[in-house]
């Protein structure tokens, strides 16, 4: 895949537009798109435009790139992710990720839509991400690409302690309160049976959803700092009789969340200057 004629194409586009080139990159889950409405002086470009992009078919997930500001700083934020459920490869599913490396981006932001397993969680909950248990292929299967990375990237601190205590302070001063916990990451796209939902819980998951993890990976794999947020649109069918998934809801209780990531995402760019 040729990540370096995206990459370039990508930057000839943002310095024609008169715009900096940005450090950070931000991945807009199911429903979460509304944050790219806060980009200034915004470019955007249909995925279908991208060379080498994928489209994005899910629900809830508009298929653009968008460049701008973002809290005084340059951003770069995907309105829609894919994922492996699409029928993409991990190759295909990672590819904005390590055009992004090439761009010279520094920190990724990756937010998704999650059920929840924790019992304690409520639909409308903002978790930061802690951790991961990963039931997907892994993306860096294969050769590896010397390039971007080394053959067995650590991953004891996949997600930034320093940016996961910045965002603590900062919704605090926001009157934001904020889970965290771990996101179990599985294929879909069928949402998950009450004996997995127990089964992730027993394992030490507290939320799950079926993206973010290869994005994660990959971003890991080149050196990137990671900011991840889970926003809790339904809860497990395990707990409470008659309860079931539906994915136009999902992107309902999303959305309601939107404004509240949005902000603290914003602040969280701001200071991280």
């Amino acid at each position: 895949m040729d990540y370096k004629e995206t990459s370039d194409w990508l930057r000839g586009r943002i310095e024609k537009g008169g715009l900096a080139l940005p450090k950070v990159a931000i991945v807009l889950g199911s429903g979460l798109g509304k944050l790219a409405d806060s980009i200034e002086d915004a470019l955007t470009i249909p995925y279908g435009e991208i060379p080498h992009f994928m489209t994005s078919t899910a629900i809830g997930h508009k298929g653009n790139l968008i460049i701008g500001t973002l809290g005084g700083q340059p951003v770069l934020a995907m309105q829609g992710r894919f994922h492996y459920y699409e029928g993409y490869t991990m190759q295909q599913v990672t590819f904005p990720v390590r055009v992004f490396s090439k761009l010279g981006i520094k920190t990724l932001l990756v937010s998704n839509a999650a059920g929840a397993v924790n019992p304690d969680y409520r639909v409308g909950d903002l978790m930061v991400i802690t951790d991961h248990i990963n039931f997907m292929p892994n993306p860096l299967i294969g050769p590896n690409m010397e390039e971007f990375g080394p053959r067995f990237p650590d991953m004891t601190e996949t997600y930034s302690p320093r940016l996961r205590a910045l965002a603590d302070t900062i919704a605090s001063k926001m009157g934001i309160n904020l889970r965290h916990g771990v996101y179990v990451a599985g294929t879909g796209p069928t949402y998950e049976t009450p004996a997995e939902y127990r089964m992730y819980r027993t394992v030490g998951g507290d939320a799950c959803g079926m993206s973010t993890v290869p994005e994660v990976i990959v971003a890991r794999h080149c050196g990137m700092e990671i900011f991840g947020m889970s926003v809790i649109t339904n809860q497990s069918n395990d707990l409470k009789d008659g309860v079931v998934n539906d994915e136009n809801d999902v992107v309902v209780q999303a959305d309601r969340a939107a404004d509240r990531m949005t902000a603290l995402f914003t602040q969280l760019i701001t200071l991280n200057a």
